[in-house]
C-alpha cells in the first residue's frame, strides 16, 4: 500500500454533550481497528504529521486525531481567564492567597480528566466502542486518565514521553522555567519566532530539528486558532493533575512507554515511573530524543503503537 491509496478525511466535527466542539480528521478505513492520537500541551492535531498518521494507517489502522478543547479549531474557553500569575503559583505548588478571611483560590478551569471525557465523547461520536489509545506529554496524562477511568474504551495504552502526576517524578529542567513561563508576545511573527526558539530548546539534540519545518508548523498552528489563554488552562490542567500511580497499577491491558533520554521537559525519571507502576508495561527509552517526535523516528513510534496493539491478540 503507498500513502496515495489512504484515505483522509477532511477537518470534521464532533459536538459533546459537554457543549464543546471538537476538531478532527481521520486517516484510513472506518472499518478498520481505530487508533485515536491525543496531542500535548498546546498542540493541534497536525503535531501528529500527516506522514506519521499515513504510516500508521497503511498497516491496517484507522486513525484519528483531534485537536483538544482551546487548541486549533476545537472549543476555546475563553470566558476562563487566568492569569501569568495564577499558573505560577500553582507552578511551584504554593497555596492560596489569603487576605484576611478571604482565600484567593485559583482552581483550574478543567482537569486532565476532563479532557479525557473529550476523549471518550469523540469516540462515541465516532460509534467507536474501543480504541487503541496513544498519547504524547500531556496527551499521555489523558490517555493514561482515559484507561483508568474508562477502561473498557481502551484496547492498548502507547504513552510517550509524559509521566503519571507524581511530582517527584518527569519535572522540567529548572533552566526552562523562565522561557516556559514567559509571553510569547501579542503577534503572529512573536508567536513563530517564540515556537522556533521552543523547538531548540526541547527539541531532540540526536535528532536536531529542522528550522524551515519548525517554521511551517508553527504557522499553521498559529493560524488554525492559536490560543495564549488556552494554553494557560491547559497548564492548568497539567499542575493540578492528581498521582495517578496507584491506578495506574491496576490497569490491565498491553502498554509501551516511550521517553527519549534527553527530554529535558518532562525527565525521563516520568517515563521510568509510569512503566514501573502499570503491570506489565514495557519501556522503550530512545537515545537522544528530546521532547519532540522526530521524522527520524516515526518508523520507532509506529513500531511502538503496532508491538503493543499485536500485544492484545
Amino acid at each position: 500500500m503507498t500513502a496515495s491509496t489512504v484515505a483522509i478525511s477532511d477537518e470534521l466535527f464532533a459536538s459533546l454533550p459537554s457543549g464543546l466542539d471538537l476538531c478532527y480528521q481521520t486517516f484510513g478505513d472506518a472499518g478498520d481497528p481505530a487508533i485515536l492520537l491525543v496531542m500535548g500541551l498546546s498542540g493541534p492535531m497536525g503535531w501528529w504529521d500527516d506522514a506519521l498518521c499515513t504510516l500508521l494507517a497503511e498497516r491496517g489502522f484507522f486513525v484519528i486525531r483531534y485537536d483538544n478543547r482551546d487548541t486549533g479549531r476545537s472549543t476555546k474557553l475563553r470566558q476562563h481567564q487566568l492569569g501569568r500569575t495564577d499558573v505560577v503559583r500553582a507552578f511551584l505548588g504554593l497555596p492560596p492567597l489569603r487576605l484576611g478571611p478571604i482565600d484567593l483560590a485559583v482552581k483550574a478551569p478543567y482537569s486532565i480528566s476532563d479532557l479525557a471525557t473529550d476523549a471518550t465523547g469523540l469516540l462515541d461520536a465516532l460509534q467507536i466502542d474501543a480504541a487503541h489509545v496513544v498519547g504524547v506529554s500531556m496527551g499521555g496524562m489523558i490517555a493514561q486518565t482515559v484507561a483508568i477511568e474508562s477502561p473498557e474504551r481502551v484496547l492498548s495504552l502507547t504513552s510517550i514521553m509524559s509521566t503519571t502526576g507524581r511530582r517527584t517524578v518527569g519535572w522540567q529542567d529548572p533552566r526552562l522555567i523562565p522561557y516556559l513561563l514567559r509571553r510569547s508576545g501579542p503577534t503572529r511573527d512573536a508567536y513563530i519566532a517564540s515556537s522556533i526558539a521552543s523547538s531548540a530548546l526541547i527539541g531532540s539534540p540526536g535528532y536536531p530539528p529542522d528550522a524551515e519545518a519548525a517554521r511551517l508548523r508553527a504557522e499553521v498552528t498559529y493560524d488554525r486558532g492559536y490560543s495564549a489563554s488556552g494554553v494557560l488552562r491547559q497548564m492548568m490542567a497539567i499542575l493540578t493533575q492528581p498521582d495517578r500511580t496507584a491506578a495506574l497499577g491496576r490497569l490491565e491491558l498491553p502498554v509501551t512507554v516511550v521517553h527519549g533520554t534527553a527530554d529535558r521537559l518532562v525527565h525521563p525519571s516520568g517515563g521510568r515511573a509510569t512503566a514501573d507502576a502499570i503491570p506489565g508495561a514495557e519501556l522503550r527509552t530512545i537515545e537522544g530524543m528530546g521532547h519532540d517526535l522526530p521524522p527520524a523516528l516515526w518508523d520507532t513510534f509506529v513500531a511502538a503503537i503496532t508491538d503493543t496493539i499485536a500485544r492484545t491478540s
